[in-house]
Formats: structure tokens, sequence, C-alpha cells
């Protein structure tokens, strides 16, 4: 049984691998659609707001703070083994520190710093922003799947 601050270490954890699933989710299902509708010099410019945006405090918090909330998670449960819920728990810290938090450094990451090198009326803009909407996206979807299927696993460590 998980108790104590251990308990409260997963629930926070729940809390913000869900809180990031949501972030990607909105991100993959209407936003991305609606920067895509837009001719492409307004949607790399729009693009390039959001990812300045998303580099503050609020978002930041919850996204590197559920890393190392996985990473504790993934310590704590080698250090005492749960008698019920401990390969969850890796599997659960496994999928956001790889799927969401590490897809996003080699993933995410790169095409958003290509994107921000293009001036957004030029034409080298326009022609990698279909490409960018559409690869952004795929790798987003899986950290969006990464970060829920996380916050499941977790709770089902819980149960």
């Amino acid at each position: 049984m998980i108790d104590g601050p251990f308990f409260v270490l997963v629930v926070v954890g729940i809390l913000g691998t869900g809180l990031t699933a949501g972030v990607f989710c909105a991100f993959s299902t209407f936003v991305m659609r609606g920067l895509a509708a837009l001719p492409p010099a307004q949607g790399v410019a729009a693009m390039n707001a959001i990812n300045g945006a998303a580099v503050r405090p609020a978002f930041m918090t919850v996204f590197t703070g559920s890393a190392v909330l996985s990473a504790m998670i993934a310590v704590v449960t080698f250090v005492v083994w749960p008698d019920d819920g401990g390969l969850e728990l890796l599997l659960g810290s496994a999928l956001y520190l790889i799927g969401s938090f590490g897809l996003t450094i080699v993933a995410n990451v790169p095409r958003n710093d290509r994107l921000a090198r293009l001036t957004p009326g030029a034409p080298e803009a326009a022609v990698y922003w279909p490409a960018y909407v559409r690869e952004w996206t795929f790798w987003n979807h899986v950290r969006a799947v990464a970060s829920a299927v996380a916050a499941l696993v977790y709770v089902l460590a819980l149960t």
C-alpha cells in the first residue's frame, strides 16, 4: 500500500502529468488546426509567440515539475518498493520522462527553434510551415498520449 508522503507525491504526479496531457491535447485537437488554417506568415508569427509564452513559470512549473516528480517517484519506488503498484509507478515515470519530457527535447523544441529562426513573411517560412505543423503535431500527439497514460498508470498504482 502506498501511503503517507509517498501517496501525496504520487497524487501530485497524477495532477501534473494530467494537466500536461490536457495542454498537449488542446494543442493537438484545436490550437494547431487553427494555426494551420492561417496564412503561413500569420501561423509562423502566432506559433513563435505561443512558444515564447510557453516558457513562462505557469506552464514550465507544471511541465518540468512533473518531470522532477516523475523522477522522484521512480527513485522512491526503487528505494521502498511498495507491495502493490511498483511496476505501475515505474511505468508512469518512464512514460512521462521519456514520452513527454524527453520527446519535447528531441522532437518539438528543435522544430520550435528552427521556426523561431525564420522570418514569418519569408518564402522559407512559407515552405517550412506545413511540414512544421504536420511533424510538430504528430510528436505532440505522442506527448499527449504519453502524459495521459502516465497519469492513468499512476492512478492504477494507487488502486
